[in-house]
């Protein structure tokens, strides 16, 4: 098959992937793709490169599928870097496509406008798969590799730079597909061992992590046939529903999450990282009967000793352990169930006014809805817990916990999922890295309450250093009004400064079906009844 420039192939091979919206920035050294993706599919134009691969990124996770962003060269690739290591560290498929300067001058280092020096060696280094197109025979390979590699588990960003010569050029393309990889299968004696231990059991309990998403009925079924308990990392949430009796949730670490995993006497992780902000700094104790599943033959006893390793697809293994699942010890059920309402009910009340705002979310929203979170006090604290998620395409947030990526995410999510509403949840620290997607928010009008809590700087550290320090450092920030800042961006805004505010004012807002921006006055609605600080250590003298 022959296309007239590089635009119009990837718009076919992106057609193929399912791809109809593609975030990015139009440059020079990307305008024959913008121009082709522009008028065939929907291109979204973000304000900053980060943005682009965040928004295609929170677009794949919405989906359960692949995003694309387009980006340019030089510094625009590299200031897509940031995101594509919280796709990378996340384990989310992203298809980056970045322009690259004329083929004859690469490598030159003569100062071509747009020029990095080896910036493929850049995009190596925080992608999953990463290549360049040297011929008008070879891009169509390259992007179906390229895209082939961030779908496969465990999936991260696949990076194509091209040429901007290429691109103009008239390509030919096999429209040959790749293989796919086949799942790997658990040694049989592991598989026989962990099963054998999975029959003992008496007070299972099974902790679920990225990797179990998409296990959700295995995972449904185990816990039917046991009565056991299921705790989840923040990445693990909604592989079953949270409102399912039997699912504790993100609070391995509370107390009463800790003693339940003191009295368990059988493990079952699937799929968990086990990240050091999940497991106090890997301080939490585990059962050592601990059976680990993970598709990376790296994961199982990276952080814990497992006593049974079983490297495989998570569905695939919990369909061999299932047989051999037995009921729990009489008892065992209830006292899942107890945790689970105690944990619930002490950081309801820790959390004080701002539980009003969690309950208004959930009630406001229908069930299937994408939260899209940054990393702030209200997410660290009750939004990556108490507020309930029913699927994992709608639990979406930076893995890599970095900051100012919430509102990109969102943007990605609502574009993603128009049929229904989405809602944003950031601080007013993490909202000015990127400022300007206001301006694509308001651009774009998709369904999307975005919800400011504004407490005047970076709140985290702040509690931290009011903590340990006797001065602060760097926490204190000005604030625009925000106001004033929707009215310039033409957004609707409404304020929330008391818990009786949050039912009506998020009520309005999701129902609107556009982009409302939602200040929560921090200083108004009160404090926490028990500030957050993150489980850090700070070395004392």
């Amino acid at each position: 098959m022959r296309y007239t420039t590089g635009g119009d192939l990837l718009v076919a091979v992106l057609r193929e992937l399912g791809i109809d919206t593609v975030f990015g920035i139009v440059s020079v050294h990307n305008l024959p793709l913008v121009e082709a993706v522009d008028r065939e599919l929907r291109f979204v134009p973000v304000r900053h490169e980060a943005t682009a691969v965040n928004a295609a990124d929170a677009y794949g996770r919405a989906r359960g599928s692949l995003g694309c962003a387009l980006t340019s060269t030089g510094t625009g690739a590299g200031n897509a870097a940031g995101s594509l290591v919280e796709s990378l560290s996340s384990g989310t498929a992203v298809l980056h496509v970045t322009g690259q300067i004329e083929s004859t001058f690469l490598g030159s280092g003569r100062g071509f406008i747009h020029e990095t020096k080896d910036q493929l060696a850049m995009l190596r280094a925080v992608s999953k798969y990463a290549a360049t197109v040297t011929s008008t025979e070879d891009a169509g390979r390259i992007l179906r590799e390229a895209a082939q590699a961030a779908l496969a588990a465990p999936g991260g960003p696949g990076s194509v730079e091209w040429p901007v010569d290429l691109q103009y050029a008239t390509q030919t393309d096999t429209g040959a597909r790749t293989t796919r990889a086949v799942n790997p299968v658990p040694d049989a004696g592991e598989l026989d061992g962990a099963a054998a231990l999975l029959a003992s059991a008496r007070r299972p309990l099974i902790w679920a992590g990225g990797g179990a998403t998409g296990a959700g009925q295995q995972l449904s079924a185990l816990l039917e046939a046991t009565g056991g308990g299921l705790l989840t990392s923040n990445s693990g949430r909604g592989a079953v529903p949270e409102d399912h009796p039997q699912v504790i949730g993100n609070f391995a670490t509370t107390e009463a999450g800790r003693a339940l995993l003191a009295e368990a006497d059988v493990l079952l992780t699937i799929g968990t990282h086990f990240r050091s902000n999940e497991t106090a700094d890997y301080a939490l104790p585990l059962p050592e009967a601990h059976i680990q599943i993970d598709i990376d033959a790296d994961a199982p006893g990276r952080v814990y000793p497992a006593r049974h390793a079983l490297h495989g697809h998570a569905p695939d293994v919990l369909d061999a352990l299932l047989p051999h699942a037995v009921a729990a010890e009489t008892g065992w059920t209830g006292r899942v169930t107890s945790v689970r309402e105690e944990v619930r009910a002490d950081q309801r009340d820790a959390i004080g006014p701002q539980a009003a705002i969690c309950e208004a979310i959930r009630a406001a929203l229908p069930r299937a809805a994408v939260v899209a979170r940054d990393v702030t006090i209200a997410s660290s604290s009750w939004g990556n817990r108490l507020l309930e998620m029913y699927d994992p395409k709608d639990n979406v947030f930076p893995r890599g916990g970095g900051i100012g990526q919430g509102l990109g995410m969102g943007i990605g999510a609502a574009v993603a999922r128009a049929g229904a509403p989405t809602v944003v949840i950031a601080g007013d620290g993490g909202l000015a890295v990127h400022l300007g997607e206001l301006l694509t928010l308001a651009q774009e009008r998709p369904a999307l309450t975005l919800i400011v809590f504004n407490d005047g700087g970076y709140g985290v550290l702040r509690n931290m250093q009011d903590r340990h320090s006797d001065r602060r450092s760097g926490v204190d920030l000005a604030t625009p009004d925000f106001e004033q800042l929707a009215g310039a961006c033409g957004l609707p805004y409404a304020r929330i400064a008391a818990p009786e505010h949050a039912q009506p004012v998020l009520d309005h807002a999701i129902a609107s079906g556009g982009p409302v921006l939602v200040e929560v006055d921090l200083a108004e609605l009160g404090p926490m009844k028990s500030p957050f600080t993150p489980p850090v250590k700070i070395p004392t003298a």
